[in-house]
């Protein structure tokens, strides 16, 4: 089909499912009467190569995103995404030798599509740290993070950035831990993190210090950039200290209403793995093993939060079930993530964004085209509730990496020049939500009988 054929077909269609109107800023969509006018300038181009058109984030003129029921908006339409990770951005940004390569992953990363990254805005007290001790920063770290946001803003792409991490990887908890035992603390575990009351304040501290800090390169506010998509309380929090849950609920609670009094304007999120807790004997079934249970996170309880605007979800079956590859891992993604999006939208009544997925070479088993069926099953899973309105808000492959930067591989680097039909699959479900999240803020105009055509261009693999 003729590339301008496709262009128009695209870009007229009609999102109709099961004889109802699609759900677009969770309003049922009446039927479209006639064509679209202004097609062309309204969505220039669908090749994978130069990139999904923007839909609602087009120009300079950006606004915040925000959610409304169990869908993520801007200027009150749709907004489903397809994202990436990578964590080291702020790193190599600090380094005159490497800061290119955070340019090039937003081209390539803007090339197929992708809107949304995740990164962190974090590193304690490890090399290039951004926060070298309690409340003390180095300044040429941050300006590594504000080139970071700036550059994302060239590509349109916006940012989740994670304030801290579980894990001993860039500081995190254990890095807090150390600082405190360092000025006097009585400390034993590093799960009193969450409990103690100066390692609360270190951590209040600079989330302070991150959200109103000052682009130099933007002079906007971190809190008042609509770059930034939203914020992470932490990266994967654990509490296996108190297996109940009650102390990184409190934590929780804590920390989002702190972050919402500084800045309450975008988005905060927690950055959970989604274990379900005790507090859901009915759905621990879902959990990927019974340890899943004794981490002190409860998916449905933590998110019914004051101050928490949507949910978050990890997917790593070769983590938590077996490193052999096998069609177990492939039936627990698909299970996981329904019962997720269902919870969405039953329990919790806000979009969940599955944001870390993906599957090591390094896995017993593994090839290239494994690695596809798990995408499209993961892309396939959200399109299933995107074509409804639904609560499946997006995913962010993890992770995404240029060329040359293989020393940071762990396994799961997806290089997009390197994997062809990887970045198919993933420009592919890219342009499909781009026309979604468009066709709902287009004047359109359209002459014929009401067709079944969102099933078809949704899941149509030949553009």
């Amino acid at each position: 089909m003729d590339v301008w054929l496709k262009l128009l077909f695209s870009c007229v269609v009609v999102f109709i499912v099961n004889d109802r109107p699609a759900v677009c800023g969770g309003k049922a969509m009446e039927p479209l009467e006639m064509m679209v006018d202004d097609a062309e300038n309204q969505c220039p181009n669908l090749s994978g190569s130069e990139g999904a058109c923007p839909g609602n984030m087009e120009g300079d003129a950006w606004q915040m995103v925000q959610k409304k029921g169990n869908q993520f908006v801007v200027n009150d339409q749709p907004f489903y995404v397809n994202g990436f990770n990578t964590y080291w951005l702020m790193v190599f940004a600090a380094d005159e030798s490497t800061r290119g390569k955070v340019s090039e992953v937003f081209q390539q990363a803007s090339a197929v599509g992708l809107t949304v990254c995740r990164t962190w805005a974090f590193n304690d007290g490890q090399w290039r740290a951004l926060q070298k001790s309690p409340s003390v920063y180095d300044e040429d770290v941050f300006k590594a993070l504000d080139f970071v946001v700036s550059e994302a803003k060239k590509y349109k792409i916006r940012l989740i950035l994670s304030l801290t991490n579980n894990w001993e990887a860039y500081g995190g908890k254990t890095q807090y831990v150390k600082w405190g035992k360092a000025a006097g603390l009585n400390l034993t575990s590093d799960d009193e993190f969450f409990s103690h009351p100066t390692l609360k304040s270190y951590y209040k501290a600079h989330v302070k210090t991150v959200l109103n800090r000052v682009n130099t390169f933007t002079n906007i506010t971190y809190k008042e950039d609509p770059s930034i998509f939203a914020w992470e309380l932490m990266n994967e929090p654990r509490c296996t200290l108190d297996p109940s849950g009650d102390t990184l609920q409190a934590w929780i609670e804590e920390m989002a209403v702190y972050v919402k009094s500084i800045d309450p304007k975008h988005l905060v999120e927690i950055g959970l793995e989604g274990f379900y807790g005790l507090s859901t004997p009915n759905r621990v079934q879902y959990n990927p093993n019974t340890y899943a249970q004794q981490v002190g996170t409860d998916f449905i309880r933590n998110h019914l939060i004051l101050g928490i605007d949507f949910a978050s979800v990890h997917i790593y079956p070769d983590s938590w079930i077996a490193k052999s590859i096998s069609d177990v891992h492939l039936q627990f993604t698909k299970s996981w993530m329904e019962s997720h999006i269902e919870d969405a939208e039953k329990y919790l009544g806000m979009p969940v964004l599955f944001a870390e997925f993906g599957v090591s070479a390094n896995d017993p088993g593994y090839n290239s085209s494994y690695r596809d069926t798990l995408f499209s099953m993961v892309y396939k899973t959200l399109l299933n509730s995107t074509k409804k309105g639904g609560g499946g808000g997006g995913s962010l492959l993890w992770q995404l990496f240029p060329e040359g930067t293989d020393y940071m591989d762990d396994g799961y680097a997806v290089v997009l020049s390197k994997s062809p039909s990887t970045s198919n699959i993933i420009s592919l479900h890219s342009t499909r939500l781009a026309i979604f999240n468009s066709v709902c803020s287009w004047k359109c105009h359209w002459g014929c009988k009401k067709k079944h055509v969102l099933d078809t261009f949704m899941y149509h693999d030949d553009l």
